[in-house]
């Protein structure tokens, strides 16, 4: 299974362009407000970005605060979101230990759902998806013990 990282922010000029692409290919909509990545200044014009991404959680206490079950765990970690089980109640966003659940103005949550799609739109390839180990579901593995 694969993650969204972010192991090169030094070299982000904060142009936004992985929040736009979130925004536009995954949730369909143009605004700074429905991305499931954003990028924040840590005090330069030019420098110091950082991204908020979701670390995929496992267990993921946003899927765990959920009390409808729009947020469920993704194996290996992360979430993933039913929208439609949503009632904006944002216990999800308070939950989350990065801050990295998004509520727009209604309150509908944005997260990153680690497709991908924003890395290649990052102009300065601060953005990889890494692979990381999944674990094995309980019966998957067992071999018969023989004599």
């Amino acid at each position: 299974m694969k993650i969204l990282s972010t192991p090169r922010m030094e070299r982000c000029i904060g142009c936004h362009s992985c929040s736009l692409a979130c925004a536009r290919l995954v949730h369909k909509q143009l605004s700074w407000d429905t991305a499931g990545i954003r990028i924040r200044s840590t005090g330069g014009l030019s420098t110091g970005f950082e991204a908020k991404p979701c670390l995929a959680c496992d267990p993921a206490p946003c899927a765990l605060a959920c009390p409808t079950g729009a947020f469920t765990q993704r194996r290996g970690g992360g979430v993933v979101v039913k929208k439609k089980l949503c009632i904006r109640c944002g216990a999800c966003a308070q939950a989350c230990p990065v801050d990295a659940i998004y509520l727009d103005p209604c309150g509908e949550p944005f997260v990153c759902i680690h497709c991908g799609r924003c890395v290649e739109f990052c102009p300065h390839d601060c953005l990889e998806m890494t692979e990381v180990p999944v674990p094995p579901i309980a019966d998957e593995g067992r071999k018969e013990a023989g004599p």
